[in-house]
């Protein structure tokens, strides 16, 4: 390949690069963290060790040298951890974050972000703290030993084969490129490269790899390094690394090889053909741009629509044959939903793993003592939610750490532990994901948050409500009890941005406290953004959808008559309990004149149980989220719309804002317009 087909490949496999990249740096930030509670495990500093090692040897693939030269003081220092020869401190720990982010600004530039003069001013800083931990050779004092002398102690000779796939070259890779970032590790000797694979130059492709390499390599780093070396290149590689002396008594030696006085035993083997399970790895992951998937999830939820209305088709012709048909395609497509979603189903205790540092940086700034727990973090959510769930989740922390916690000196006093805990959790409940924000602080000070609240005009004036209102007065526009702006927090912006940033997802906000001894904050979010399960009902000519998820049950053929508790609200009995309902006809002023009798539909959201009125009962129903026209988006008890397979338009219930609605007192018409009349402007 000609200088600019490389460049092409390059420039191609440069994304994957900064990906794989940002993934290694989260990697090494987090295993800092956890090596701040067990400094001496020697697991996780070797594990620390490779990472650092992979972004080194994956940027000198790319020619990203400053990022090589950076990161090569930060591996050596790593070295130095894991072979016992400096201890981690806190202060050791500090250095290596603050490194850490440099390697990331490092590579975000990589494609094409300005390095500019204060960077480099801060790296030629942090390089000069990191070298003054090991000086070496030349400032070792007498007597010592130097890491020199242990590294030349540490030396061990490997004796390589690397047979290059076919298909190397067109996957960007440069099996030259990676044999001079070997040399990196060691010093390669008795080097072959054997083209007995390569064809007659009349059958040859030009664009197809049959290659190989075989050498001696005498490296301190052992074999993990010279795998990590080929790690790009891996699946299109048959690699073998032997010891020089296990390889010399069971390899046969290449007849046209030279070998070196001091490597004679070491003498490279003859190179294997690759095989065909060689490569055949089952449990290899393909990177797949995220608009991609999301093009395949559309064109799903497309499917899902048009599969419905062929049923309907089918179910109206009578055709046994046809209807039984439709029904097995309609399975498929289900199958095939539940299949292309769980694609986009990531475990949210990534995103809780960022804050580990977002905890221990700020906890540092206010003079804090915090402890992170994370618990849950295997709970699935849909990966869209979870990239924009992830900053109100870290204003809420850092509100936690800021207005929640007490100082060491404060919580002394209060008679509690010096350290304070911070707890992120999540858990699926009733179709959804709940998360919870709980720390152990000083909590909400209620009549502080109602004082403020009177002062505004956020409530009348010698009116108390109840204390879960009090306290979600914090999520209005600017409300804020703190006393000084701080850089973290105190000017009353950002809880209400949080507020709709999480109802945008079609999700809710609540909190609970008890003053003195801590708070919690509970987010619920649906667990996915574009295709759930319903439960498809109607109310006279219009179409509503409950998640399927969140019925608990259905009273059928019921007088539509209800009963007033002392508040106001619809009640029904449910086996000797008293139940709120509420009536859609009411709610949403639909004119069409109530029948004799009804069903009611028994919902559960959290600790809540409500029922719903209703006329129809229409069964399970595959629902395609859409978002609601501007003239619904104020509508209270709504998330969304769906398209029914007969081209009708039905409204998707939030059944949290919904069982609101129904707890609160003689709920009245809050539209004057009916969903029926207006389902051509969703």
């Amino acid at each position: 390949m000609n200088d600019h087909d490389d460049l092409a490949f390059i420039a191609d496999a440069l994304p994957a690069f900064v990906s794989e990249g940002q993934e290694q740096i989260a990697s090494i930030e987090q295993l800092l963290l956890q090596l701040e509670d067990t400094p001496d495990d020697r697991e996780l500093l070797d594990a620390l060790f490779r990472c650092a090692h992979t972004v080194k040897g994956s940027a000198g693939i790319f020619g990203l040298d400053a990022v090589v030269a950076f990161t090569h003081h930060v591996e050596t220092l790593l070295d130095c951890l894991r072979e016992g020869e400096l201890a981690l401190t806190p202060e050791i720990s500090t250095l290596l974050l603050q490194c850490n982010d440099q390697i990331r600004q490092l590579i975000d530039q990589a494609t094409g972000g300005i390095d500019d003069a204060s960077g480099q001013a801060t790296r030629a800083a942090l390089v000069a703290r990191l070298d003054a931990l090991h000086p070496g050779a030349s400032q070792a004092r007498p007597g010592e030993t130097t890491m020199a002398a242990k590294a030349a102690d540490r030396m061990q000779a490997w004796q390589v084969s690397a047979r290059f796939g076919t298909d190397t070259f067109r996957n960007g890779m440069d099996p030259l490129a990676l044999l001079s970032y070997v040399g990196q590790i060691g010093t390669l000797d008795a080097v072959q490269c054997d083209g007995e694979a390569v064809p007659a130059l009349e059958a040859l492709d030009p664009e197809s790899c049959h290659l190989g390499f075989a050498f001696a390599l005498h490296t301190d780093q052992g074999r993990q390094a010279i795998e990590n070396a080929f790690s790009f290149a891996i699946d299109d590689t048959v690699l073998q690394i032997d010891e020089a002396g296990a390889a010399a008594s069971t390899t046969e030696t290449a007849p046209d090889a030279e070998p070196s006085a001091e490597t004679t035993a070491a003498a490279p083997a003859r190179l294997r053909e690759p095989t065909g399970t060689a490569t055949a790895d089952p449990g290899r992951y393909i990177r797949v741009q995220a608009d991609r998937l999301d093009a395949v999830i559309n064109l799903l939820g497309e499917l899902v629509i048009a599969s419905a209305g062929a049923s309907l088709l089918a179910r109206q012709t009578r055709n046994g044959a046809l209807i039984e048909a439709n029904q097995q395609i309609g399975t498929l497509v289900e199958d095939i939903r539940n299949g292309t979603l769980q694609l986009r189903m990531v475990p949210i205790g990534e995103s809780f793993s960022r804050f580990r540092r977002v905890v221990r940086d700020t906890a540092a700034e206010l003079g804090k003592e915090v402890a992170l727990e994370i618990v849950g973090g295997e709970t699935e959510l849909d990966k869209a939610v979870v990239e924009r769930i992830a900053d109100p989740l870290m204003h809420l922390v850092r509100n936690a750490l800021d207005h929640g916690l007490e100082t060491p000196a404060q919580r002394l006093a209060a008679g509690k532990p010096a350290q304070g805990k911070l707890t992120l959790s999540a858990c699926h409940e009733s179709g959804a994901i709940l998360i919870r924000i709980t720390d152990d602080g000083r909590g909400i000070q209620r009549d502080k948050v109602l004082q403020r609240a009177w002062e505004r005009g956020l409530v009348e004036r010698g009116v108390t409500p109840p204390d879960a209102e009090i306290f979600n007065l914090i999520f209005e526009a600017g409300f804020s009890t703190a006393e000084k702006v701080t850089n973290l927090s105190g000017r009353g912006v950002g809880m209400d941005v949080v507020r709709s940033n999480i109802e945008a997802l079609r999700g809710s906000v609540t909190v609970s406290s008890q003053e003195g001894q801590g708070s919690c904050i509970e987010i619920r979010l649906p667990l996915t953004l574009a295709i759930i399960d319903g439960f498809l009902v109607g109310v006279g000519a219009s179409r509503f959808i409950f998640p399927l998820d969140a019925i608990a049950e259905v009273i059928e053929d019921r007088p539509t008559a209800t009963a007033l508790d002392s508040r106001g609200r619809s009640v029904v009995e449910l086996r000797g309990r008293v139940l709120p309902v509420l009536s859609l006809r009411t709610l949403y002023a639909l004119d069409t004149p109530p029948p004799e009798r009804c069903s009611v539909v028994v919902i559960h959201s959290g600790t809540q149980r409500y029922g719903v009125l209703v006329d129809l009962l229409l069964g399970q129903h595959q629902t395609v989220i859409k978002p609601l026209g501007r003239m619904f988006r104020s509508l209270r008890g709504m998330s969304g719309s769906s398209i029914l397979g007969n081209g009708e338009v039905a409204l998707i219930f939030d059944v949290a804002s919904l069982g609101q609605l129904a707890m609160e007192a003689a709920t009245s018409p809050s539209r004057p317009q009916s969903p029926a009349s207006t389902q051509g402007t969703l």
